[in-house]
């Protein structure tokens, strides 16, 4: 496995990114073709609809991995955050946003209390500048 970066940290799971994402696109599209040439029959709009039905679901599937992921990635962080940030700042983890948690995963254990602070002093809320902040990265390869 390389070593991961911000560069290449971005998840990719071929079977739905490669696959059945756009397989499930195809099929909408083709729905969606066989509906106007049909001359609106209802099978084909009966068609579409499971179609759409079924992009909708395999999307919010993913999604709902995701956020499971980030309320996992909160909790961890927070528990991590007691144990290193100093006592001025521990008082502040409430204030951090779940996105701000999930950027600030990759700053090392070393690198985590100075950049929690400037994210806070600065109240910096993009996960790609933040990310773009560390130096140090602290690889994340279990993610969903």
């Amino acid at each position: 496995m390389a070593e991961q970066s911000y560069g290449n940290h971005v998840k990719w799971v071929p079977t739905f990114h490669f696959y059945v994402a756009p397989v499930m696109l195809l099929n909408f599209g083709w729905s969606v073709y066989r509906l106007i040439h049909n001359w609106f029959s209802w099978d084909a709009l009966v068609g579409v609809l499971v179609a759409l039905a079924l992009l909708i679901f395999i999307f919010n599937a993913r999604l709902f991995a995701l956020r499971v992921q980030d309320r996992v990635i909160r909790m961890e962080e927070r528990q991590r955050m007691s144990q290193l940030l100093p006592g001025d700042l521990q008082a502040r983890i409430v204030e951090f946003t779940p996105a701000q948690l999930v950027a600030l995963r990759f700053a090392s254990d070393g690198e985590l209390p100075e950049l929690a602070r400037k994210v806070l002093t600065d109240k910096i809320k993009d996960q790609k500048a933040i990310k773009l902040m560390v130096k140090d990265w602290r690889a994340d390869y279990l993610r969903a």
